[in-house]
């Protein structure tokens, strides 16, 4: 059994595998990890592996109770994955990216994939039939820009996500929906009409937290998989284990 600690800034996924299979997965607070973790982990005595992808604020007790737990592996920019890093600055690419990435070569061998993470940002990541990575973008996600709005302008109020009914708002409420969603259903869109263009036979994988709110809207040929960031994490972990 394989342990996959995700930590965020104000959350931390644990999921165990069994191989490529998620049988457990839970979401916990990151200010009360030490106790809820040593919860779950007594549920799953077997549990050999381990690797924890960090960007968020772990204590060292933390971290111990973690390495006392199994083998930890500790993900970061010099850990081997399953894929060719042609990006440019690959010390400054994201732990989640490379996650993501991972996932994609490892379930979609010899194919051209983009992930779509829609998260608090929006990143786009190529990778090619050759397992080659090269990059993608980086864009604001759904509640950033609900956010700015209400930030960066005096009247504007903040709002929670909604699908707008029609692209024309007639209220200031339906046109803040209007211009968010719309504007990022017709980015994605957008952008995989221009992937597509450059590659042929183009697997589209969608995920992150914002997937389930956009999915039902967007085009079809998108895979929806909100477990995508934590099955690459597995298969970065199986791929160091058989090193």
């Amino acid at each position: 059994m394989n342990l996959i600690i995700d930590c965020g800034n104000s959350f931390v996924k644990l999921a165990v595998f069994e191989a490529n299979r998620i049988v457990d997965k839970k979401i916990v607070e990151a200010e009360n990890f030490l106790e809820k973790f040593q919860n779950f982990i007594e549920t799953h005595p077997d549990i050999e592996k381990g690797i924890l992808s960090s960007v968020g604020n772990l204590t060292e007790l933390d971290v111990l109770a973690i390495k006392r737990a199994c083998d930890v592996l500790l993900l970061d920019h010099d850990t081997p994955v399953p894929f060719f890093n042609h990006y440019g600055t690959p010390k400054t690419l994201g732990i989640d990216r490379i996650a993501l990435v991972s996932a994609a070569v490892s379930q979609y061998k010899n194919k051209n994939v983009l992930v779509i993470d829609a998260g608090t940002c929006i990143t786009y990541d190529f990778v090619s039939e050759e397992s080659k990575y090269f990059g993608g973008g980086i864009s604001p996600g759904l509640q950033l820009r609900y956010k700015s709005l209400n930030n960066y302008t005096a009247k504007l109020p903040l709002l929670i996500a909604e699908e707008p009914l029609d692209i024309i708002g007639n209220s200031t409420n339906a046109a803040i929906h209007s211009g968010v969603v719309f504007g990022i259903l017709n980015e994605i869109n957008g952008n995989i009409s221009i992937y597509q263009e450059k590659y042929r036979d183009l697997t589209i994988i969608l995920t992150g937290g914002d997937t389930n709110f956009l999915s039902k809207q967007l085009k079809s040929g998108i895979f929806a998989n909100s477990n995508f960031l934590l099955e690459g994490l597995n298969s970065i972990l199986q791929f160091n284990s058989y090193e």
